[in-house]
């Protein structure tokens, strides 16, 4: 019997991310996200439109889903944190991948957007998603 690839042989939880950030962590970086998108929208506003726009764009989307999440800091709470972080998923693919759908791709300011999205990735495998029910 060959067992090159044995489900039991602990591949599983060498690659679980442990889940590390609280609700109330989460919604303190989801707010400081925002601030950083606004930011950079408006450091780039005067040099690259395309850029600043999709800067703006993520901004607004983690701006809403956060005052709208039912976590700590959320304000409105409609949303679950489950329902939350599918959000989050498509705001950081539309981070990802803005670059290439505003047509700045091969562009310097694609970088900021790249590494933005990789590292909402970390943050979204890092989460407690079941801490709220």
């Amino acid at each position: 019997m060959n067992h090159a690839y044995d489900v039991n042989d602990g591949y599983e939880r060498s690659r679980t991310i442990p889940a590390v950030i609280s609700p109330a962590g989460h919604a303190v970086l989801d707010y400081g996200v925002a601030a950083t998108f606004f930011t950079v929208g408006f450091g780039l506003l005067s040099r690259h439109r395309r850029a600043a726009t999709l800067a703006f764009l993520n901004g607004a989307i983690v701006l809403g889903m956060s005052l709208m999440t039912n976590y700590p800091g959320g304000v409105y709470r409609v949303i679950s944190l489950k329902g939350h972080r599918t959000g989050d998923i498509a705001q950081a693919a539309l981070a990802g991948m803005g670059p290439m759908l505003f047509g700045f791709a091969g562009e310097p300011e694609a970088k900021f957007f790249y590494g933005q999205a990789a590292s909402e990735a970390g943050v979204i495998a890092a989460t407690d998603w079941n801490a709220i029910a």
